[in-house]
């Protein structure tokens, strides 16, 4: 995800306007949506979890330009004061709802990737054989390693349920101590920490434990950088006072303007999910842990205690209330605008953000401006382009639809999803001698049909002998001892009961119910599956 975009400056009052032609251009709609909250202690530095709603923000797929997330977040390192690496050292853990550019087989349903983030995007991972390089040259597809046995993640993200609108969906990082901290990483002389930042999700078919970033994801960014030896998320606590946004790329829009040269812009239908009372709820419970919470049993557990029984403390959480406020830069524009050309669209005139309570951030609708109908409402599609409410920056104002000129073509234009060729298949690497194949799988192959087309072939593979812990940089005798306290977790910690504190209403979203799996006999404690070629459906 990118960084905050800055303010529009007044010296937009005195760019000549873009050469338009009278003919509909394409152009996008792009920016952020803020959701703000009250800071919390910063001894919450053990990560954090949150519903966010799942719907379609789309009506059509408008091809692979598409690319935005949900309400999310960044987890980024906590430092001390003057702490923080004197270097660029950008690194995070993002990630969430949303739709991607690199999505194979998208629908309007979104998907859920995690999202870790090297240094300065050198490594990315986003699930378990996702993520950024390729094959020959990884940089994240091996980041992210299978936790629970019961759950299957697709190389092309998490699918949800297909027809998902509205629907809550839980999920949150936690840090768990499943490897042990090393002096030396990759033989040089740079710490590995042994901090195992885990996904933990809340839906309705799928709860608990369901992979992590191993710890040398992080560091083997040291092996160049040993100034970073103990500035990434293996070592370094999570900050908890996060920006809570909605990250837009591009949602499709045309733009034009009449013989007078008055400029006209339309968006492509975009929604959101509606209540009976006509608000929408898009975030609840943001809550930061400190590691009492969860670590410091699990750590007394894996030495030899008594078994921990996965239940995070309240105690050692606190829950962020929303503030009233927040905002919007979303702006519409034709290609190759400037950043500082970009021109917002007046999101005050038909949307109130609000708390209805402290743990809940949602907007209401001005009922003129919008639509809704079968769950959704549907926003304003036509503007044009004037002055905001002080009349000192230009804005694209709301227009009704009976007031759009009709021969401008805005009110005609069909927002349609692209012939675009079909999609390769996701794969790994067949090589006898990979990590895919050496040791390789315990049984297998196996299919998953997905909602979105796709066909996922999986195997089920010993916990220890998965392609992501035979590159995690670790010995033969210490994947064994990580092997031996995933089976204790396997044991103690099922997929049926509440980890994350359940939302305090509503329904939660549920995973596409084929990415569900029963482990098969005789493997149903420390073997976990593992996704190796997805394709669509022929």
């Amino acid at each position: 995800m990118k960084r905050l975009l800055p303010l529009l400056s007044t010296a937009l009052l005195t760019l000549p306007s873009p050469a338009w032609s009278a003919e509909p251009q394409q152009g996008e709609m792009a920016g952020y949506l803020f959701a703000p909250t009250e800071r919390v202690p910063e001894e919450f530095n053990a990560g954090f979890s949150l519903y966010a709603a799942a719907w379609p923000l789309v009506d059509t797929y408008p091809g692979h330009r598409f690319q935005t997330g949900l309400c999310g977040t960044w987890m980024h390192p906590q430092y001390e004061e003057g702490k923080k690496p004197e270097d660029k050292c950008y690194t995070d853990i993002e990630g969430g709802l949303g739709w991607w550019r690199d999505t194979h087989f998208p629908t309007t349903t979104p998907k859920f990737i995690m999202g870790g983030v090297g240094p300065n995007f050198s490594f990315i991972a986003n699930g378990p054989g996702y993520g950024a390089g390729t094959w020959e040259k990884p940089r994240g597809q091996y980041g992210v390693a299978q936790l629970s046995p019961w759950l299957l993640f697709p190389l092309d993200g998490l699918n949800l349920k297909q027809g998902t609108r509205g629907e809550m969906f839980g999920y949150g990082y936690l840090p768990l101590p499943l490897t042990n901290p090393k002096s030396t990483t990759a033989g040089k002389n740079v710490p590995t920490g042994n901090q195992c930042w885990t996904l933990f999700l809340s839906t309705g078919n799928f709860k608990g434990p369901a992979a992590f970033f191993t710890p040398f994801f992080w560091s083997q960014a040291k092996l160049d950088h040993p100034e970073w030896a103990e500035m990434l998320l293996d070592m370094r606590p999570a900050g908890p006072n996060k920006p809570i946004q909605m990250e837009t790329q591009h949602v499709p829009a045309i733009l034009t303007k009449d013989a007078s040269g008055k400029e006209f812009a339309r968006v492509a239908p975009t929604s959101f999910p509606v209540g009976a009372d006509g608000t929408s709820t898009v975030l609840h419970r943001l809550t930061a842990y400190k590691k009492a919470a969860l670590w410091d049993d699990v750590e007394k557990w894996f030495a030899g205690g008594a078994p921990a029984d996965g239940a995070i403390k309240a105690d050692a959480s606190v829950v962020h209330p929303f503030r009233s406020g927040g905002g919007s830069n979303w702006s519409i524009y034709p290609p190759g605008t400037k950043r500082e050309e970009k021109v917002p669209l007046a999101w005050n005139a038909f949307a109130t953000s609000f708390a209805p309570q402290p743990n809940t951030f949602a907007y209401k609708w001005d009922a003129q401006m919008t639509r809704s109908a079968a769950g959704l409402v549907t926003l304003p599609e036509y503007f044009s382009l004037g002055l905001n409410a002080n009349g000192k920056k230009p804005q694209w104002n709301v227009l009704p639809p009976k007031e759009v000129p009709a021969d401008l073509g805005l009110t005609q234009h069909q927002f349609t999803t692209p012939a675009e060729k079909p999609q390769e298949p996701r794969t790994t690497p067949e090589d006898t001698t990979s990590s895919w194949k050496t040791p390789g799988p315990k049984a297998g192959p196996f299919k998953a049909r997905l909602g979105d087309g796709s066909v996922v072939t999986y195997y089920w593979y010993r916990f220890a002998d998965q392609p992501a812990m035979m590159n995690a940089d670790l010995s033969d005798a210490e994947r064994e001892e990580v092997q031996k306290r995933v089976e204790k977790l396997h044991r103690a910690w099922t997929k049926d009961r509440n980890y994350l504190t359940p939302p305090d209403f509503g329904t939660l979203a549920d995973i596409d119910p084929a990415l569900i799996l029963t482990p098969p006999k005789g493997l149903e404690i420390g073997y976990v599956p593992i996704a190796t070629r997805q394709e669509l459906e022929k």
